[in-house]
């Protein structure tokens, strides 16, 4: 019997569906939810969801959030979550260059600034690795000429 998955991230519903078993990033590593799991609330890394319902696989961005367990049905609540199938691969390379301008021509004064950037980047870099990772076999990565970014 599965357990029941919802993925919500601020502004929509991103899955909503069965899995045999759900992977997660969790706050002290990854985690593996299984039916029958007994409660749980915790945190959520920036990083991917894996959801598993028989031969078939769903991957997700996460760039954190939390997730709520119960027996029956993993919720998770992400600050933002996307299916690895739809980013938009020429998207995240830009927004990638951009942030990394923005460090090279000199450290924002402002520390919060600085770390916008940062997650900016990461958010990006975990977007680009996803795609070249988890995207079904026969679909291209990356735009032609675009070669992964280091």
């Amino acid at each position: 019997m599965p357990i029941r998955c919802e993925i919500v991230s601020q502004d929509r519903m991103v899955f909503e569906g069965d899995a045999d078993i759900v992977i997660v990033p969790g706050s002290l590593g990854e985690m593996g939810i299984l039916p029958g799991h007994a409660p749980l609330l915790s945190t959520l890394e920036l990083g991917v969801i894996r959801v598993k319902n028989g031969d078939q696989e769903e991957v997700f961005t996460v760039t954190g959030g939390f997730i709520e367990v119960q027996p029956d049905i993993v919720t998770i609540m992400a600050d933002a979550s996307e299916n690895v199938e739809e980013i938009d691969v020429q998207r995240a390379e830009e927004a990638m260059q951009r942030a990394k301008k923005l460090l090279e021509k000199e450290a924002p004064p402002d520390p919060d600034a600085y770390l916008r950037i940062q997650a900016a980047i990461k958010r990006s870099s975990l977007r680009l690795k996803s795609v070249d990772q988890y995207r079904k076999r026969g679909q291209r990565s990356r735009p032609p000429g675009m070669g992964a970014s280091k």
